[in-house]
């Protein structure tokens, strides 16, 4: 009978999964929050199908778009201005709301990744 028990548990726990409508998403004008630490990071951008212009601490950085999926994304800065700027960025979308979603980024090609939310503005 424990066994039927835990078989229905998990059964049950295997069905829950988490909402993404990544293409609801794809375009926009978007508000950003990262923490890092105890550091707050803030920044806006617009996002069309291939290009990203994003602005924060009152500059603008513009980045190429590669999708790989509807939730996997590449962004290549246009015109780097030192090393870090030069490695590409991918950001997976992990889960989505009707007006929000949640990501994860790191550098192509390294583990540490980090997350944030980004808040449709319009």
């Amino acid at each position: 009978m424990r066994f039927f028990y835990l078989l229905l548990l998990l059964t049950l726990l295997s069905c829950y999964s988490t909402t993404r409508n990544c293409k609801d998403f794809k375009t926009g004008e978007f508000y950003s929050e990262v923490i890092i630490g105890d550091v707050l990071y803030k920044s806006t951008f617009s996002r069309s199908k291939n290009l990203q212009v994003e602005i924060y601490n009152k500059k603008t950085d513009s980045s190429q778009l590669r999708w790989i999926n509807d939730c996997e994304v590449v962004f290549k800065t246009i015109n780097p201005k030192n090393m870090a700027e030069q490695k590409d960025i991918h950001l997976k979308i992990l889960t989505t709301t009707d007006s929000s979603y949640t990501y994860e980024y790191s550098y192509v090609g390294e583990i540490k990744k980090q997350k944030g939310i980004a808040y449709r503005v319009k």
